[in-house]
Formats: structure tokens, sequence, C-alpha cells
């Protein structure tokens, strides 16, 4: 440091700052006296040294300049590195941001029947992120290749839904990487499949129209691209591929289950035609999904009804009772649930009547 500072010395010695020229006296005339310009000077130059902080004096000397402009690049290259920090933390992060739910169309491999719009699970989700003011989770969107500011739906259908109903932004994170066909899908499959939210029949038509579109070629090139078995997805095309006549049995072919579709394809490969003639006599009476399953099998009904207990921390506080006509039936026990926080009640029965809907 004494070396380059005696270098600098020995180099500036010569060099000073010229004193400001002293202020002319006005003229007589009343008129400010244009000051004499300075022999030489040249019209004032851009030079590359940062301007000085105001309320602090300038440096008077060659050295004293270069020490100052050496402070001042110092301090710049902190703040770049303070920059280049905060980039680094958000490396590899997916870009969230409210968008219009009108720029967004849904993927052509959407799986979102529309019952699925139309049952309370949906007026619920709905209401929740009119409450919020938006949805808190973001759904998932690819830039749309043919439309400059529009996107395409990977995943968040409902949420997208009750946004673009409320008239209000959803929050959405883009993928801005290279996003395929079958990366796309397998992303929209996998995030349902977590949320446990879509029904069987919703997760097979998904794959038929992935087959039918050779998308993937077999069904288990299909399930190796997903991450999941093989029985898994010849579960789910089992409800997708029951013959309309038979869905149409049900009052909405979200209710149809694996064992349902396992039981009715096992009939129809017996007697075909003696299963769709009973589904003539069972479309529109709206029954539960196993009367339904009972009529389509040739039998009258349940052989006898099931009941539940339904229980909090271990002790019985009432009963289920589902007919067999699929009509449920709660008892409550007064004594049992009079000292209940009405939470914890409200849980019991909700447990009870998802087993219900299970066995049904």
């Amino acid at each position: 440091m004494a070396s380059t500072r005696k270098r600098l010395e020995a180099l500036t010695a010569g060099l000073s700052i010229p004193e400001p020229a002293p202020a002319a006296a006005p003229a007589s005339n009343g008129t400010a006296a244009i000051p004499p310009a300075l022999p030489g000077a040249a019209a004032a130059v851009e030079t590359r040294f940062p301007p000085a902080q105001a309320g602090q004096l300038a440096p008077r000397t060659g050295p004293g300049q270069m020490l100052a402009f050496r402070g001042q690049m110092q301090a710049v290259e902190g703040e770049l590195a303070a920059l280049r920090e905060r980039l680094r933390q958000h490396d590899g992060s997916t870009p969230t941001r409210k968008l219009d739910p009108k720029t967004i169309s849904a993927s052509r491999w959407a799986n979102r029947h529309r019952d699925s719009f139309e049952n309370a699970e949906f007026a619920g989700l709905k209401a929740d992120i009119e409450q919020a003011g938006g949805n808190v989770q973001p759904i998932l969107v690819r830039p749309a290749a043919d439309q400059p500011g529009h996107y395409e739906l990977v995943f968040g259908h409902r949420r997208h839904r009750a946004c673009l109903e409320l008239g209000i932004p959803v929050l959405a994170a883009i993928w801005l990487d290279e996003l395929g066909d079958a990366e796309l899908f397998a992303a929209m499959d996998r995030e349902n499949r977590e949320r446990a939210d879509l029904s069987p029949y919703e997760q097979g038509v998904m794959y038929q129209r992935a087959l039918e579109e050779q998308l993937f070629p077999t069904q288990r090139q299909l399930a190796e691209k997903l991450g999941v078995s093989h029985t898994w997805v010849r579960k789910a095309l089992m409800v997708a591929q029951l013959p309309s006549a038979v869905l149409e049995c049900f009052r909405s072919p979200l209710e149809v289950q694996h064992r349902h579709a396992e039981q009715l394809n096992t009939a129809l490969d017996k007697d075909r035609r003696s299963v769709l003639k009973r589904a003539e006599k069972v479309r529109g009476l709206k029954l539960a999904p196993a009367a339904v399953v009972a009529r389509l099998l040739g039998m009258d009904g349940p052989a006898k009804g099931e009941k539940l207990a339904i229980q909090s921390d271990g002790k019985t506080v009432g009963s289920c009772l589902r007919a067999p006509d699929g009509t449920v039936t709660l008892t409550l026990l007064p004594g049992a649930v009079s000292g209940l926080p009405s939470e914890a009640l409200l849980k019991s029965v909700a447990e009870t009547l998802q087993k219900v809907r299970l066995l049904g």
C-alpha cells in the first residue's frame, strides 16, 4: 500500500485543482457581469468517475481523487455482490403472478367431469376462495405456443374455474422451461393423485384419452411414465370403459368406484344383454351406488342395511344407518353429545359419512 501511494504521489506531484474564479463585480448598469473565460479552457467533458456525494468535500490532490474513486468502486462491487446473492437464492424457482383467468384455457388433457363443478365440494372451494380474495395454492400453467399473453392449464382446473366465475385474478405458477404433452400429462396426474380428489371415473377417462391419442402407445408405458402400477391403470380404465347405458344408471359417473366397475364388468362378460336390459329399468331412479349395482346384477338390493357407530375419542355418540335403498339416517345420543364440542362432533359425523360413502 505504501509503495503504491508513493508512486501515485510522484506521478501527480505537479497536479492541483485550480481555485474557483472570484465572483465578478456587478456592472454599473445593474446587470451581472459575465466572468472572463479562463485561458485555454475547453468545454466541460464528462468523466468516467462517479460524481462526488453531496455534503462531502472533493479531494484536492490526484492521490486523494484516486483513493476516493477506489472507495466508490468498492462500494459498487459490494452492492453487485449482494444483488448476485439475491438472484442465486431464486435459481430454479418458478415465478408466480396474478393472471386474468380469461387468458387461461383448459388443456386438451383436462380430466375434470362437468359434475365436478356443480357439487357441494366445488361450491365450498369457491366460497373459500371468495372469502380469501383469491386462491392461496397457485395453479400451474404453461405459455400458449400460438397465443402470446395466453396460457394453458397444467393443473388446478377447479381453482381456475372458481376464480373465473368470481371474476377475480387467479394466482398461477408459470412453467417457463420446456414442457411437452407427456410431461404435462404426468404433472397433472401426479398432482391429482397427491391431492386424492380425482374420482376413479375422471382418472380412467384421462388415461383412456391419452391411450386413444397415442400420447402413450401402451398401458405399460403409461404406467411407467406416471410411476404407478399396471393394476392401478387397469382399474381406472375399467371404470371409464363401462357402457354409457350403465354409467347413466348412477346419479353421476363420479360415484362409480373401482369395486363397482369390477363387479359390473364381470357381469357384462357373463351376460351383457341381461345387464343392459336391467339398466333400462334402473336409469332415472337416482338410487345410491350400492343399490344401482345390486339392481344391475339382478338382485333386489343389498342383503341388509349397514349400521355404523359414530364415535368420538373412543366413545359412541350415535349411529349411522344406511338402508337398502341407499337412504342414510343419523342418530345422536343426547347424553353422549351434550358435553361434546361441536367441532369434535362434526368431525366424527364426517368420518362416519365418509365410511358410508366408501361402503356404498
